[in-house]
């Protein structure tokens, strides 16, 4: 037969054979030159050199022709020359064996990673290797490998559709054909290859995989359902399955649950509308896992060295990013639970994502959680609901709680942090601290803080999530007063807010909260300057001066811009009236020329009247204005101005304080002490009220009836010092513990003269000097570690045995005096109230010489003291030198005008030097300020926004 398979040999099987008369006949091998034949071989014999079937002779070599059968090939070539042949043919078959792996493992990369516009290359190269000559018994192949490229190609034209239409797919805006003509050419690639059915099973699972994906974007929710019902996913495992393919099941199942989830509205039937949000959260459930699972194997892929030396697999990890339905696959579970209101269930998803071990892909995911976990833990679970992570849920839970949805299929499950060494929290405020922090530390480090044009979009979400995690912190850190861990994290935000108000205002609340007011002032002007119509700041940055700082000038100067804004500062303008009218009282009460006290008391009326008549409703205002009112002893009308006040807030502290003043100033001391008791009722632990109620029950009943006040002080001080120990300890080991306590509710405690309650003079010198003493006695103190607690609460102790000694005292009863004083003494040694109370005490005892070191030692601590310097004065008189005497009177009237006793002891001093006529001015005047003196200055009300 001519022709028959000749085409088909092999190399060496083609030069090993002559033919003869047409038939294929085999020719021994020769042996190879310089070789001996082997044992038993018979040696060729020689034949004609015509003979085409024999070999030539070795003395006469043939010429080299060729075959006209077979082009190429010699016609008298040697087995030696095949067998060289078959070696190169043998060398390119594995060479395209190899080229042809490495395609394929260039392909699986690409999908696991993401790389489409790779993928779409590779797809193109793959499809002419796939056309040979068109031949009955290769063509099935052939077609196989076309529709398997024409699949890639698609694969690829889609997910770059879907990355170009991102935020349509968050927003669930469906895509068509007409719009998208990727979305076009990859259904029709998709369409195509399915409906001729070539492809292995293997690759028509994914086929349908990839168009259920593609019916979905397009809206057709049904028809995703039923590709992935023809597809089995519920039968797929992922057991030995390539990455790719992980992913491809990943986002089926997630598909798959939004599809349910999205055509559920046409179900009639409770019962099977049940099913169907039970089979919704299986897919959500199985999604959540496999995409854990795919993207740490990922991760180890990206960092395996031989990965990164496949040629152009120069990605690292920080740049894979999740997709759309990767990251729909992460969050759905907990997502649906949290929206259908099962907080413990979803409290467990989120809790179980944050368990396993992160990739650098979802940090950003792994954030998120982190805040939505916080969100529940502090808005939607109470303490006593909540568990630990590491113990189990709560007896009233487990029978709530149904079996995990999760397929028994998934054979791999994601890897999970030990919990060797791990901390666990105690209660939800706690955990929610610790997410918070973790997501504070991981915005801080992705913060973006260019600011060139490009990273503008970046930056706006860097600084939207950072927000989130700050206004949460602040809500938890507030709830256990740690203001000052939380100034510290705001302090770590300024690195990238510029000019953004909202954080730089979140910091100065911060600060304001924990003390540190001279940094807040300074944080608000900044603020100011963001947001120079905003008269809210202002009037911060104002209260804060007048309050705590005492800074006048700058308290005067932030109200004035509240002021300047005019109409457009709406309701704050009055607020503003009232922060000048207040700042104007003050300075005259630090004035020493009675000219600048006058004029500044003026304005301070006439700025407070305009406040009232801007805000006729404020009680607030109105209570100022009868303050100011009783300041310059217009007692009637403060009076007057007072009930309006009441009317408007009837159980006001400060308005029912003042009225109790009032009434002392007109000697109605039953009145005053019946308001008082009004008073103490509403506000039982206010100190203020009570060492009011001491004065007063003094003046009016006598010492005895003061001495039970004072002890049921001490009982309230007990008890209150208990309720903040108790808090304290109560959750020992919470590093995230403090005491919080209301300024209304047990320390209400306003002594403006840092310890001298009779003094009331509100004054820059007087606060430095209770700081100077704080800080000495802190240093003189032998065990620090017994004052626990707000500094305000010892200073309460200090006045209750210092008041409850002035009574003993008054009953000549010394050694109880001395008893007290040595109680208040060891609590703060250096005060200038323990100073002046002791030379009080060596004063009744006769020891003036001592009496009058005590009271310079006193003096020196606080130079603005008004009692002070009247004892120091008495007792220099008695000491004979009544020049020095007179000055010292001199200067504490100079310090404060309205104090009767000063001018009477003045008086007192002049007549002693035959002044007599001066000293009956002075007499005159000390009668006239003592009909409208209160049992305390009226400096005792706090002024503050």
């Amino acid at each position: 037969m001519p022709g028959h398979v000749l085409g088909h040999g092999s190399p060496a099987r083609a030069s090993s054979e002559r033919r003869q008369g047409g038939a294929a006949v085999k020719e021994p091998p020769r042996p190879r030159p310089g070789r001996r034949p082997r044992a038993g071989s018979r040696p060729a014999r020689a034949r004609p050199a015509g003979h085409r079937a024999g070999p030539p002779a070795r003395a006469e070599p043939r010429p080299r022709t060729y075959s006209r059968r077979f082009p190429g090939a010699a016609a008298g070539d040697s087995p030696r020359g095949g067998r060289r042949r078959a070696r190169r043919g043998a060398k390119m078959a594995a060479k395209a064996s190899h080229s042809h792996v490495k395609l394929e493992g260039e392909i699986e990369r690409c999908r696991a990673e993401g790389h489409w516009g790779q993928l779409r290359h590779l797809a193109q190269q793959l499809l002419p290797l796939a056309r040979p000559p068109r031949k009955v018994a290769a063509a099935g192949g052939a077609q196989d490998a076309e529709d398997y490229g024409i699949m890639l190609l698609a694969e690829a034209l889609l997910e770059e559709c879907l990355k170009e239409n991102f935020a349509k797919l968050k927003d669930s805006i469906p895509l068509t054909e007409k719009n998208e003509p990727k979305l076009s050419e990859a259904k029709q690639y998709l369409t195509s290859i399915l409906s001729r059915g070539k492809l292995r099973p293997k690759y028509m699972t994914e086929a349908m995989l990839i168009l259920g994906k593609l019916h979905y974007v397009e809206g057709s929710y049904r028809d995703a359902i039923s590709m992935y019902a023809r597809a089995g996913i519920d039968d797929l495992s992922t057991k030995d399955e390539p990455l790719y393919m992980l992913r491809l099941v990943t986002e089926a199942f997630v598909i798959k649950g939004l599809s349910l989830e999205r055509s559920a509205n046409s179900i009639a039937s409770r019962a099977r509308l049940c099913e169907r949000e039970e089979e919704v959260m299986a897919c959500f459930e199985t999604a959540c896992v496999i995409a854990q699972v795919y993207l740490q194997e990922l991760e180890k892929t990206l960092n395996n060295t031989h990965s990164r030396s496949i040629k152009g697999s120069n990605v690292t990890c920080s740049e894979f990013e999740l997709s759309y339905f990767l990251e729909a696959a992460l969050q759905s579970a907990y997502v649906t639970h949290l929206k259908k209101g099962n907080i413990v269930k979803g409290m467990r998803s989120l809790r179980e994502i944050l368990r396993t071990v992160e990739t650098k892909s979802t940090q950003t995911f792994k954030m998120t959680a982190a805040k939505q976990l916080a969100q529940v833990l502090l808005h939607s679970l109470s303490e006593d609901c909540y568990w630990s992570p590491l113990s189990d849920l709560l007896p009233e839970f487990m029978t709530k709680e149904d079996q995990s949805y999760v397929s028994n299929l998934l054979c791999r499950r994601p890897e999970l942090y030990t919990e060797e060494n791990a901390y666990c929290p105690q209660d939800n405020v706690e955990e929610a601290l610790l997410l918070l922090l973790i997501s504070e530390s991981m915005a801080n480090r992705d913060a973006v803080i260019s600011r060139a044009p490009d990273q503008q979009d970046d930056r706006a979400i860097s600084l939207r999530d950072a927000s989130a995690v700050y206004d949460l912190l602040s809500i938890t850190l507030g709830r256990r007063g740690q203001y000052v861990m939380l100034s510290e994290c705001l302090e770590r935000a300024m690195k990238f807010a510029f000019d953004e108000f909202h954080l730089w205002y979140q910091l100065a609340l911060s600060m304001v909260a924990c003390g540190k007011s001279a940094y807040a002032v300074s944080v608000l002007k900044e603020c100011a300057k963001l947001r120079p119509t905003d008269p809210t700041v202002p009037l911060l940055a104002a209260k804060v001066c007048i309050g705590s700082l005492h800074w006048l000038e700058e308290g005067e100067y932030f109200a004035k811009m509240v002021i300047d804004l005019g109409e457009d500062a709406g309701e704050s303008l009055a607020k503003g009236y009232l922060a000048l009218g207040l700042t104007y009282s003050l300075q005259a009460t630090d004035a020493t020329l009675k000219g600048t006290q006058d004029e500044l008391n003026k304005k301070a009326l006439q700025t407070l009247e305009r406040a009232r008549d801007l805000a006729p409703e404020d009680h607030q205002i109105i209570l100022y204005l009868s303050l100011q009112l009783a300041l310059v002893r217009q007692i009637s009308d403060a009076v007057e101005h007072l009930q309006e006040a009441l009317q408007l807030c009837k159980d006001d502290l400060n308005s029912l304080h003042l009225l109790a003043l009032l009434f002392s100033s007109q000697k109605h001391y039953q009145h005053a002490l019946d308001v008082i008791n009004m008073a103490v009722v509403e506000y039982p632990e206010s100190f203020s009220l009570l060492f009011t109620k001491v004065k007063l029950e003094w003046v009016h009943k006598g010492p005895e009836e003061a001495l039970v006040t004072c002890r049921h002080m001490l009982q309230m001080w007990q008890m209150v010092y208990n309720v903040l120990q108790h808090s304290g300890s109560e959750k020992g080991s919470s590093v995230t513990e403090t005491p919080v306590i209301k300024k209304h509710n047990g320390l209400h405690l306003t002594l403006p003269d840092a310890h001298d309650a009779d003094s009331g003079s509100q004054r820059a010198s007087s606060l430095a000097a209770s700081r100077l003493e704080q800080a000495m006695s802190e240093v003189t103190m032998q065990s620090s570690a017994m004052k626990q607690g707000p500094m305000q609460l010892w200073t309460a102790l200090e006045q209750i045995w210092l008041q409850a000694a002035e009574l003993f005292m008054e009953q000549q009863h010394l050694k109880e005096a001395s008893f007290c004083i040595q109680e208040a003494a060891s609590l703060f040694p250096t005060s200038h109230a323990v100073l002046y109370m002791r030379g009080r005490l060596a004063e009744m005892k006769g020891n003036l010489e001592e009496a009058r070191q005590l009271y310079d030692e006193a003096l020196t601590v606080n130079p603005a003291g008004v009692e002070i310097m009247h004892s120091l004065g008495l007792v220099l008189s008695r000491l004979e030198r009544r020049d020095l005497a007179q000055k010292v009177l001199r200067d504490a009237i100079q310090i404060q005008t309205t104090s009767h006793r000063a001018w009477n002891s003045l008086g007192e001093v002049l007549q002693a030097q035959g002044k007599n006529e001066a000293a009956i001015e002075c007499f005159l005047t000390a009668l006239d300020l003592e009909s409208s003196s209160p049992v305390i200055p009226f400096t005792v009300i706090p002024r503050e926004l």
